[in-house]
């Protein structure tokens, strides 16, 4: 479920929007089943509702977190703010109404 190109954002966006992250709880959590076709979606739809979302793995797929958070990030058309510890930051544009103002370059 490929939404498109992703946008690549500089290091000042990135920062701008990590610390918008920091107070967010993640939304979707990444379990023993690793990446699955409904958690794609759900991913998806987060992304679409609310731009900024942090997404949680559970131990049981912590060895593979980079890996599964760089195909998440290219299924959904999304660019990764930041992987720390278990929990990933992605972010996507609302092509309509987007929520956030970024920072130029």
């Amino acid at each position: 479920m490929t939404r498109g190109i992703s946008v690549t954002l500089t290091n000042k966006q990135k920062s701008f929007l990590s610390g918008k992250a920091h107070h967010l709880k993640p939304v979707v959590m990444v379990g023993h089943k690793g990446l699955t076709e409904s958690l794609t979606k759900e991913i998806d739809a987060n992304l679409t509702a609310h731009e900024l979302i942090k997404i949680k793995f559970n131990e049981s797929v912590a060895d593979d977190r980079h890996s599964i958070s760089e195909t998440i990030a290219a299924e959904a058309g999304a660019e990764i703010i930041a992987l720390r510890g278990h929990i990933l930051s992605l972010f996507r544009a609302h092509p309509e109404k987007p929520k956030y103002q970024l920072p130029k370059s």
